[in-house]
């Protein structure tokens, strides 16, 4: 026996069970290796995904002091000194009272570029050792995220050989189908839930509290949304499995559709967030999903239905 066999098993091999663990092993230690490069490649760009993270929050000011501060008198500043250097250089003006003009549009000019412009919110540490922490967290979430496609092929290449090659090919779409509905899940946080979220969190009452948000419970926040609407929007690929299976099929979601809707309220009323925007932002897909799983079922049953009768 090979010490690290990974090759193709046909659905007729007979291997014992040291050689299943074998391959197991092997299949382990190269999904181990593959994290490892990922999670440092993920550490080493950790800035860049820290940002990527930092951007619902970072469109908020720090405060309306702050923001009046370092946003309307630098513009006051900037349009004084565009006025004072239009008339230095006005003719009617002599050549004293101009170049009094012009320094003072340079004055006005520095001053504006001394003062602080617009601060943005950014998360901050309250641990000695929470910079390293929180930037190791983000990276290894990261890490699994790039690697989920690969972790899905290795497990999917160590059950494979056990499945009769019929239903080898009835099981290949939900593996394609389901890295696409996770990522799209992720997308779905990032770009339509978390904006959102974190706006009318940090805006409730603004002005009230001098609010600082600490970076580990805020990253926990984005990345455990993010992970469940990624799994949430696996449920097609769940329902299908069950219909592939015979326990489930399209007649029966339609005819339970109304216990359905509620069942996905109480889930989504159980995902990540507190507010009312998120609830509903997280809930709302659930009910599409529902839906485009019976059109999903109707269509494998009508494809299977036809191939039967052929």
């Amino acid at each position: 026996m090979e010490a690290f066999p990974l090759r193709a098993v046909a659905h007729d091999d007979r291997l014992t069970i040291t050689e299943h663990l074998s391959e197991l092993r092997a299949r382990l230690l190269v999904i181990a290796a593959v994290l490892a490069v990922l999670f440092a490649g993920c550490l080493w760009q950790s800035r860049a995904l820290l940002h990527v993270l930092n951007v619902p929050l970072a469109q908020l000011p720090t405060s309306p002091g702050a923001q009046a501060t370092g946003g309307q008198l630098p513009q006051a500043l900037t349009r004084s000194a565009d006025a004072f250097s239009r008339l230095g250089h006005s003719s009617s003006l002599d050549p004293q009272e101009q170049r009094a003009a012009l320094s003072a549009a340079d004055s006005l000019a520095a001053a504006s570029r001394s003062l602080p412009r617009p601060a943005t919110r950014a998360p901050v540490t309250l641990g000695l050792s929470e910079p390293f922490s929180t930037s190791v967290t983000v990276a290894f979430a990261f890490a699994l995220l790039f690697g989920l496609p690969f972790l899905l092929t290795q497990a999917w290449a160590f059950v494979a050989p056990a499945i009769a090659p019929a239903e080898r090919r009835a099981v290949r779409p939900l593996l394609i189908l389901a890295p696409a509905l996770f990522a799209a899940g992720v997308a779905f946080a990032y770009f339509l839930v978390l904006p959102p979220a974190v706006k009318f969190l940090q805006g409730f009452n603004h002005g009230a509290f001098d609010v600082l948000v600490q970076a580990r419970d805020y990253y926990r926040f984005e990345l455990t949304t993010m992970l469940v609407l990624g799994a949430i929007f696996e449920i097609p690929v769940l329902l299908l499995a069950l219909s592939r299976a015979g326990i489930l099929s399209s007649t029966t979601l339609r005819r339970h559709r109304r216990y359905a809707i509620v069942g996905l309220a109480v889930l989504g009323g159980a995902l990540p967030g507190v507010d009312p925007v998120t609830t509903v932002l997280e809930t709302l897909p659930l009910f599409a999903l529902y839906e485009g799983s019976i059109v999903l079922l109707r269509f494998s049953e009508h494809r299977s239905s036809r191939r039967e009768s052929a």
